[in-house]
């Protein structure tokens, strides 16, 4: 008896020293990435790094001085939310209907389109949207995010729909609700933290993605994440500067996931049990 409580102590001590360090690991740049934002430009690069430092709001001041950095977060925000909400408008009911058939190709395309390299997309997007005028437009910084954003809503919400049992559907249709009144009345209570789920993993691969937003924006439209490379030249890089920017652009979907927490741990695991 005492030699298995042993063993199931060593255990979790094991467990406990495997996630320490896989937090260390995960968390290191990041906390790194901070500590930069707050160092004078050329203590950034410096070797040895400097672990005692002085802390400045300077790369900050610079960082508003000399970019319309709200205009930049405004852009990020309408083209994140805008995408976000297309992929949920239109994945949802994929999700649903795939589901509902076990049709499950459509689901494996979009699938396929969003394994696909972004410069495979890019080229077409670029040559439609200049044909109608629309480079530099927030429609189409939203509607070439959506290729993003549609598959992961779709394949997030899948094994969130294949969980609710057939046969509280079955018994919907019997009393004469149609598809969508199944969908939207029965099925989209019952999946709500997936929802939640897919909602913020689109919102963080939207406002992360620069590849789309580096070609098809201009100077009104450009996002943070593009406007970034700002701070890169050919003989120097302002690696304060960009440092406290790349705080502030992974700062909003930290604080999404931090205030969502709970509906993210249970929607990631909705569907790992059949019911």
């Amino acid at each position: 008896m005492n030699d298995a409580a042993n063993t199931e102590r060593w255990i979790h001590r094991l467990n406990t020293v495997q996630l320490v360090l896989a937090g260390i690991i995960i968390m290191a740049p990041t906390v790194w990435m901070v500590l930069s934002s707050f160092k004078p430009s050329f203590e950034v690069t410096a070797y040895p790094p400097t672990l005692v430092f002085t802390p400045t709001l300077e790369n900050y001041a610079e960082l508003t001085r000399t970019t319309p950095f709200l205009s930049y977060a405004l852009n990020s925000l309408i083209v994140t939310v805008g995408s976000t909400a297309l992929g949920l408008l239109f994945g949802i009911p994929a999700a649903f209907a795939v589901s509902w058939t076990r049709i499950t190709w459509p689901a494996i395309l979009t699938l396929a389109a969003r394994m696909a390299p972004g410069t495979l997309f890019l080229l077409p997007w670029y040559v439609m949207f200049r044909q109608i005028g629309m480079i530099g437009s927030y429609t189409a910084l939203i509607l070439s995010h959506a290729v993003i954003t549609l598959p992961i809503v779709i394949w997030v919400l899948l094994p969130s729909f294949d969980v609710i049992p057939r046969s509280v559907f079955e018994a919907a249709q019997v009393d004469g609700c149609s598809f969508t009144r199944i969908l939207w009345r029965i099925a989209m209570p019952l999946v709500a933290s997936g929802v939640a789920v897919s909602a913020i993993l689109a919102f963080v691969f939207s406002w992360n993605y620069f590849l789309f937003a580096l070609v098809l924006s201009n100077g009104d439209t450009k996002t943070l994440i593009a406007a970034a490379f700002n701070f890169i030249g050919e003989g120097s890089t302002q690696w304060g500067a960009l440092m406290a920017a790349a705080t502030l652009i992974a700062l909003p979907p930290l604080v999404l996931a931090a205030l969502v927490q709970r509906w993210l741990v249970s929607g990631l695991t909705l569907g790992a049990v059949k019911g």
